[in-house]
């Protein structure tokens, strides 16, 4: 009997330390419950787009002899990536070589004639009429000559607009063609997507009013969902102004998409207006079999567990807050648990 009582006075004063603690800590941590205004996040997918993408283009007919490039190759502006050759403008430089040689043989022997008029018109042996017939035929066939390496420096760059040139620096998205292929004037040789990456977001109308340019944005790791992993940040840098299908398009620029394929989709969050919610202390919420609690000072000031509903997690000032949504109002005083 008096071993039972000794427990039990042990227990009793176990209890009395205990709730000596507890009100020490009540004292000690403490926070009043207020209504907060915060804004409100969405999370939407955000697909991964380029700033520009350009075809490098064929200039001149013929077949593909050469291929530098495939689908996710880096390119600089104005590297070669392909060479188009039409065997046709070979034999016309042949031609043309022809000419010219013909053409330098008669303004040479022109020439000749022309040195003889001119004695011959100095020592009064023949005619003005001649020496003026000489000179015409001399500037003819010079003219002839200058025409026939014009038309030779036409083919000479038809050869050199074989050469497919990228239109700006880039990653190959797409190459349509192989070596051997015919092409025409005109035809794509490879898209070539700029190396300057973009967020396209596609959010409801109902958003819309809520979107402006300079709203930052918070991005998912890849693969990942935005809770918890939305640490990195961006900023919009654009609001398209017509709505489509009931959406609305939004660009987002944030650092470190080069790395990403193009059209893949990544989660993100945008402001989407704010609301007044019930923010507290993320260290003030426990949970005991699944349910989540907190501690209330009752209104005899004894500590009183109240089950609660929580909502997305903040960062206030720096500090770990998280929503309430339901069991707490203005004015509770909630403990450290």
């Amino acid at each position: 009997m008096r071993n039972a009582l000794q427990k039990r006075g042990t227990f009793l004063s176990a209890c009395l330390f205990a709730l000596t603690v507890a009100g020490y800590a009540t004292t000690a941590n403490s926070f009043t419950v207020q209504q907060t205004s915060i804004e409100d996040k969405k999370a939407v997918f955000a697909t991964v787009q380029s700033t520009d993408s350009l075809s490098a283009r064929v200039r001149t007919s013929g077949t593909v002899e050469e291929l530098n490039v495939t689908e996710g190759s880096y390119v600089e502006a104005g590297e070669t990536i392909a060479m188009v050759r039409d065997p046709k403008l070979s034999l016309q430089i042949e031609a043309l070589d022809a000419q010219i040689n013909a053409a330098q043989r008669q303004v040479a022997n022109l020439k000749t004639e022309l040195d003889r008029a001119q004695q011959l018109f100095e020592r009064g042996s023949t005619t003005k009429a001649r020496l003026d017939s000489a000179n015409t035929q001399f500037d003819v066939a010079q003219s002839n000559l200058d025409a026939a390496k014009a038309q030779k420096a036409v083919v000479v760059r038809q050869m050199e607009e074989g050469a497919v040139l990228a239109p700006q620096a880039g990653r190959v998205l797409e190459v349509p063609i192989t070596v051997g292929a015919v092409v025409m004037t005109g035809e794509s040789i490879a898209t070539i997507a700029k190396d300057n990456y973009i967020l396209r977001m596609a959010l409801p109308e109902r958003h819309a009013q809520f979107l402006k340019k300079g709203d930052p944005i918070e991005l998912a790791g890849r693969g990942m969902e935005c809770d918890p992993s939305c640490l990195q940040t961006g900023e919009i840098v654009k609001v398209y102004p017509e709505i489509s299908d009931g959406r609305v398009l939004a660009d987002a620029s944030v650092e470190g998409l080069g790395d990403y394929f193009v059209g893949e989709r990544i989660q993100v969050r945008v402001g989407a207006g704010s609301r007044m919610a019930y923010l507290v202390p993320r260290d003030l919420v426990f949970t005991r079999s699944g349910i989540d609690f907190v501690r209330a000072k009752g209104i005899d000031g004894q500590p009183t567990e109240i089950a609660v509903q929580v909502g997305q997690p903040y960062n206030e000032n720096g500090k770990n807050m998280i929503e309430i949504l339901t069991g707490v109002a203005v004015g509770d005083e909630l403990i450290q648990p």
